[in-house]
């Protein structure tokens, strides 16, 4: 039975590390995921940086709501956000 390919979009909303993972692995099954950091920047720990390496190789560029990582990454307003939600055939919260 072929998996249909899904638009999802993952909230990193509580828990960033997490989210990686997720997204990540949701690539697996062939799906087109996009992962937006929200609340805060994300912690310079060695298991975030283990997972951004997992979001590379997966080919995921994180975006972010916060403003103080927009320097580092795709910053989404309001509206963006809304688009992204509306594009999407699921949205996970993480």
């Amino acid at each position: 039975m072929a998996v249909t390919e899904k638009k999802i979009l993952l909230l990193a909303r509580r828990d960033h590390t997490e989210a990686m993972r997720v997204a990540s692995g949701l690539t697996i099954v062939g799906h087109q995921v996009r992962l937006v950091f929200m609340t805060e920047p994300v912690a310079q720990t060695e298991a975030n940086a283990e997972q951004a390496e997992l979001l590379d190789l997966a080919d995921i560029e994180p975006e972010t709501t916060v403003p103080e990582m927009a320097d580092e990454l795709t910053h989404l307003d309001a509206a963006a956000l809304g688009e992204a939600i509306a594009a999407a055939d699921v949205v996970i919260n993480v």
